[in-house]
């Protein structure tokens, strides 16, 4: 019989660091993975058909496939501003511009950035709450 598997302990640094490299990959997966079962990302800038929140692991996983499989843009690199570690254990700031492409029909490639703001509460080595303060109408604009 093996040993249970402990959970890996991640700092909010670390769980910064692979929210970002899953944004690049497109990878709904490897972002859910960051969350915690019963975790809520907020989006507190409202975007037009897009949800305002995400209830739990899944809902972030489904959410996000969704997402990235429908759009054409794509994360070419995130560039970190800064971030803030707060007096709050476990909280961390993150400014950032997240730069990309958009490839629209006739083939045409577009760039955009978007700043960005996001604020994670860690505990354990799980994102528990994400507030997502995206201007989404850089991307929509991008894709014209």
């Amino acid at each position: 019989m093996s040993e249970p598997q402990l959970p890996v302990l991640r700092s909010p640094r670390e769980v910064l660091a692979r929210y970002y490299r899953a944004m690049v990959d497109k990878s709904a997966d490897d972002l859910a993975d960051l969350y915690a079962v019963d975790a809520v990302h907020e989006f507190p800038f409202a975007v037009p058909g897009f949800p305002p929140r995400y209830d739990g692991r899944e809902a972030v996983r489904a959410g996000y496939q969704v997402a990235w499989g429908a759009s054409p843009a794509r994360v070419d690199e995130i560039r970190k501003v800064a971030a803030y570690e707060t007096t709050e254990p476990g909280v961390i700031v993150a400014e950032h511009v997240v730069a990309g492409s958009v490839l629209s029909v006739p083939p045409r490639r577009t760039v955009f950035t978007v700043p960005g703001l996001l604020i994670l509460h860690v505990h354990d080595g799980l994102i528990t709450r994400a507030r997502d303060y995206m201007d989404a109408s850089g991307v929509t604009g991008a894709r014209g």
